[in-house]
């Protein structure tokens, strides 16, 4: 019997080098990923560091179906990101690129490696703003509707590009 499959919400972006590039082939890569199925990917979005410096973001969500595990789609996320050069060398720090599982189904997750829902998605432009692009009645598990959140969110200018 096969494992049943997962919608799992990935938030994508980066500001160091050529960030646009780098999103669409991450984009790529997640439709290569084993046992995934790439589902939908949003537009990008130009954005500017919050809570970090450097360069704007460019940033996109991917809806994907999976029958890895929430840790083994993150381990496969971590993956990629090396493969792009990715560092944490502080907090927030600039990325060539961040993958992030922000959803995983219905599931709630919080050990050492993993937090899903991704604990400031309700409170990101860069993650609402592509995530309604490609699921308008999105809900974020534990939270609500996503809609109401970005409407609150007047501080944070995001661009699609």
């Amino acid at each position: 019997m096969e494992p049943a499959s997962t919608l799992a919400w990935i938030g994508i972006g980066g500001n160091l080098g050529d960030a646009r590039a780098t999103v669409e082939t991450a984009i790529a890569r997640l439709a290569a990923l084993p046992q995934t199925q790439l589902l939908r990917s949003s537009s990008l979005y130009r954005t500017a560091p919050v809570d970090a410096s450097g360069d704007d973001y460019v940033n996109a969500v991917a809806l994907v179906s999976t029958t890895l595990p929430a840790l083994d789609l993150l381990h496969a996320l971590q993956a990629i990101e090396l493969q792009h050069g990715r560092e944490r060398p502080y907090r927030n720090a600039p990325r060539t690129l961040d993958l992030d599982v922000l959803m995983y189904g219905e599931a709630r997750i919080a050990d050492q490696e993993l937090t899903v829902p991704h604990p400031r998605m309700a409170q990101r432009a860069f993650v609402l703003a592509p995530l309604l692009e490609i699921d308008e009645n999105a809900v974020i598990p534990g939270v609500g509707a996503a809609r109401p959140l970005m409407d609150a969110i007047t501080d944070q200018p995001i661009r699609r590009i």
